[in-house]
């Protein structure tokens, strides 16, 4: 997509006008005006690449939330909703509310909570980790020890510093990692349809 418009921009018609300095001063303002708009074209294509890619990422979360079981104590009763969290900055948009939106999974609503650092994430069943909050992949972690709240995110080693599911790109494709020991110590069960679908099975 980006040579197309790379191709454009070196094809230009050059105008020109006036004198020799005058035509070096319109040829630094068409320059600039044709920078701008290239970097507009490359920041909506990439924009459009992330946007796609979240879609598919809530549709994973849904379908986590399908083949994970939780122990009766992890809901504070039996009507209770399951509760996809999502700390830091909300990479999803309205796609992760789009993919839940109506749905319930045996009988429990599903319903998205934005949390920042500091709150209650243990009121969570599954929660994804935003890159943004990498530097606090730790404390989140180690906050979590004991709970039974399935930790998911796509970020470098993050099923080595204990989170259980991670999401990563090949050729294009969104793929996922299972930390099945992680799960296990979190007493969940992960449904052999679903480890059979991870890269590192």
């Amino acid at each position: 997509m980006l040579q197309p418009v790379l191709n454009r921009v070196k094809g230009g018609t050059v105008i020109r006008w006036g004198s020799g300095g005058s035509r070096l001063a319109l040829r630094i303002i068409v320059g600039c005006l044709l920078t701008v708009g290239l970097l507009g074209t490359v920041s909506s294509a990439v924009q459009a690449q992330t946007s796609g890619e979240y879609q598919v990422k809530a549709a994973f979360l849904y379908n986590f939330a399908k083949f994970v079981d939780w122990p009766g104590e992890a809901f504070s009763d039996g009507s209770a909703p399951l509760v996809i969290g999502v700390i830091g900055n909300d990479p999803f948009g309205g796609a992760l509310d789009s993919a839940i939106n109506g749905k319930n999974i045996g009988g429990r609503r599903l319903t998205v909570r934005r949390l920042k650092w500091g709150q209650d994430l243990r009121s969570c069943h599954i929660l994804f980790i935003s890159s943004s909050e990498r530097q606090r992949l730790p404390q989140i972690i180690q906050s979590l020890r004991g709970s039974s709240v399935l930790t998911v995110g796509d970020m470098g080693q993050f099923n080595q510093q204990g989170g259980m599911i991670n999401f990563i790109l090949e050729a294009s494709k969104v793929r996922f990692e299972i930390n099945s020991r992680g799960a296990d110590q979190a007493r969940l069960r992960i449904s052999s349809k679903l480890l059979a679908l991870a890269k590192n099975r």
